[in-house]
């Protein structure tokens, strides 16, 4: 008989509480080995092994896809026809697995197609649209190394005194501004001091700025304006471990929600979660992030599956800064297209991030070699109960009787967190039992400040900064917008025969004498005919509702089955249409778009986003103002706000969200949630 040590016990008991923790909290779905398995539905996402082949295919087809001239710069499944996906049931042979993928070869953009049964490339265009690829990390890497050959640069830090040791260069991407910039991948970078902290963005070294050509590591162009006070790192730390200020707030228990059955949902290879009455599709992306797929939710009343989105994802991120001068103009990110959402996903914080009983989700991508590279707890599911209500009523007016019905919204979220630089978004799907898909972007994270010489808005006098306000000593805040484009392929009952209706709320006029009232609300209908009808732009005063219908679907009482789209709070553009950001974010010049659908118009600012010109946005493809009654149809919604900055953003911002509602519209022949049963004391646990 072996004998223990107290201490062997003491790590054998601890070891039996974190394994029994740690299953009474797990999801009841076993955890999907994402790097192992096999695709079963046709839009699951590339595997290992099947990023690997496509490398070894590439090889074949150009020698220097194995070499290093030609570089991957993105990879993702390319997707099979949208009528074959919605025919596919479980059990059917899949359809042939074909990948996508942006590549880079002398100066050239390619778009190519690999068949992995086949093996070969079935199509490979080259630069078909202006424009280049997302960048890949390998770029920004060693663009941000080339400031250190340079003479002149060496010299500018020395006069300011920063030493190299705290020194650490970004690369904001360059834009398009003319035809001078044509030709070459160029790129911007802007220095900062990381000396005594590691919140660097809050320390900008301002007043020089260098463009790079980044295919030949060499400097274009250097601005030196001259040396600027670099902020202190006094009060710029953030990490938990690190604070030694004294924070007068009182502790807040940890908390967390208690499921003693486990959650309700599951997750079935890998990326088809069942929750409720939804059912739907999900995977990672290297460019959207998340998107999810032939959302489904089931009739309370007749059981039957009915169809309401076939595609959904954040399409493309527009965040322009409102400063105009030198090593600033530039920055308009257009984050989707030119970097990507997939690689900037960090896995999510337990706890934190996600509540106890979240189901994570990998992903896979491929490098510029064609590698894979795991993105690790890239999105997380879980159930929501945040104490709010799903409906409720008391009754007093019936004698005798005592109504006090009440039932708990319970939600299912699926969640992904992007840092973007310097910028965190945090990214919810959530779905509802009374069918409402809610879908939130949280921003935090690290302002992009601009360094100055005033300590204090006193030190202005009457003159203000054009950039933005003074949030710290020596640091402006600069005032930008973030705007996100939804790209949301509803199938309301089926994809063949959507509409796009304008429901008006139309003031009328009472003639003197008809009533006490003088004016009223009155609603009225208009199917929009073509593309352009359905560009929005919404104003408080002239109200709108705006659904999408299925004119072949009607209820009981003859309303055709729907759903709406429900704005969030709102920000316009306010740029002008000839300003070079705002002819490649032109997918901000309205609130809502609905276009026929088209498998190759997916991205709001176009496929090959960096440094293009706008020719290749949602604004062109709506402009073709293709029919739209009665077909298949894309709603297209821009989320925004305006930002201006405040002291309560430094040296970390507040998350500041906002949402938007894709709401059923006589879709249910009555509400769906009144069979959701309420929570009784016997079922939750007493610890």
């Amino acid at each position: 008989m072996v004998e223990l040590s107290f201490s062997q016990l003491l790590v054998l008991l601890l070891s039996l509480l974190f394994l029994f923790t740690t299953l009474a909290s797990s999801s009841k779905t076993p955890r999907f080995k994402y790097s192992l398995e096999k695709p079963h539905h046709p839009l699951d996402p590339l595997t290992t092994p099947e990023i690997k082949r496509v490398q070894t295919i590439l090889s074949g087809h150009d020698p220097g896809f194995g070499s290093g001239s030609t570089i991957i710069h993105a990879m993702a499944l390319d997707e099979p026809d949208k009528q074959r996906v919605i025919r596919w049931k479980k059990g059917d042979r899949l359809p042939p697995r074909r990948a996508e993928i942006l590549a880079m070869s002398n100066g050239e953009s390619h778009v190519l197609t690999v068949d992995l049964k086949s093996g070969r490339v079935v199509s490979d265009l080259v630069n078909p649209t202006f424009g280049y690829p997302i960048l890949t990390m390998k770029d920004i890497i060693a663009v941000s190394q080339v400031p250190y050959k340079s003479v002149e640069f060496n010299r500018s830090i020395e006069a300011r005194g920063i030493p190299f040791s705290g020194l650490i260069c970004i690369t904001p991407f360059a834009g398009w501004y003319g035809p001078d910039e044509e030709g070459r991948r160029v790129i911007k970078i802007q220095c900062f001091s990381k000396q005594d902290t590691v919140n660097f963005y809050m320390r900008p070294i301002e007043g020089l700025y260098l463009t790079v050509d980044m295919d030949k590591l060499e400097i274009i162009k250097i601005v030196d304006n001259g040396p600027v006070p670099v902020p202190k790192s006094t009060g710029t730390e953030y990490r938990y471990g690190f604070l030694n200020e004294t924070v007068y707030m009182d502790r807040v228990n940890p908390m967390s929600m208690e499921q003693p059955d486990g959650p309700s949902f599951q997750v079935e290879d890998g990326y088809l979660v069942k929750w409720a009455n939804w059912k739907f599709h999900i995977k990672p992306d290297q460019r959207a992030g998340m998107i999810i797929s032939q959302a489904t939710v089931r009739d309370s009343k007749t059981g039957e599956a009915r169809s309401v989105m076939y595609k959904g994802f954040a399409s493309e991120l527009f965040v322009p800064n409102m400063d105009p001068g030198e090593g600033w103009y530039s920055k308009a990110y257009m984050d989707a297209g030119e970097f990507g959402l997939g690689p900037s996903s960090m896995p999510l914080v337990p706890l934190n991030d996600c509540p106890r009983n979240a189901y994570y989700i990998d992903g896979f991508f491929a490098s510029p070699e064609g590698i894979p590279i795991l993105q690790p707890n890239m999105i997380c599911l879980f159930e929501r109960y945040a104490g709010d209500t799903s409906w409720r009523h008391s009754e007093i007016l019936l004698p005798g009787v005592d109504i006090r019905e009440s039932r708990a919204k319970v939600t299912l979220v699926a969640r992904m967190a992007c840092s973007v630089g310097n910028y965190d978004y945090i990214f919810d799907w959530e779905f509802q039992m009374d069918g409402v898909i809610r879908v939130t972007v949280a921003a935090s994270g690290m302002l992009m400040v601009k360094g100055t010489a005033y300590e204090n808005v006193e030190d202005l006098g009457e003159k203000e900064d054009d950039s933005g306000p003074l949030i710290s000593e020596n640091v402006i805040g600069v005032v930008h917008d973030h705007f996100i484009s939804f790209h949301l392929d509803m199938d309301i009952d089926g994809s063949a025969n959507n509409s796009f209706v304008k429901v008006h709320l139309e003031k009328q006029r009472l003639p003197p004498g008809e009533s006490r009232r003088k004016s009223y609300l009155k609603v009225k209908k208009y199917v929009a005919k073509t593309e352009k009808d359905a560009q929005i732009k919404m104003s408080l005063y002239d109200p709108y509702e705006f659904h999408l219908v299925n004119p072949n679907r009607l209820s009981r009482l003859g309303n055709p089955a729907g759903y709406k789209l429900v704005p969030g709070g709102n920000a316009a553009s306010l740029l002008d249409h000839d300003d070079p950001p705002q002819m490649r974010g032109a997918f901000t010049n309205n609130q809502i778009w609905v276009t026929r659908y088209n498998r190759s118009e997916q991205w709001a600012g176009g496929l090959l986003m960096y440094q293009s010109r706008g020719e290749d946005t949602l604004q062109v493809w709506s402009d073709r103002d293709r029919s739209i009654e009665n077909k298949d149809i894309v709603l297209w919604y821009t989320l925004g706000f305006h930002h201006v900055p405040c002291q309560e953003d430094f040296p970390v911002m507040p998350t500041i969200a906002s949402s938007f509602e894709l709401k059923p519209v006589n879709f249910f022949e009555s509400n769906p949630v009144l069979g959701i049963s309420p929570f009784f004391e016997k079922d939750l646990p007493v610890c």
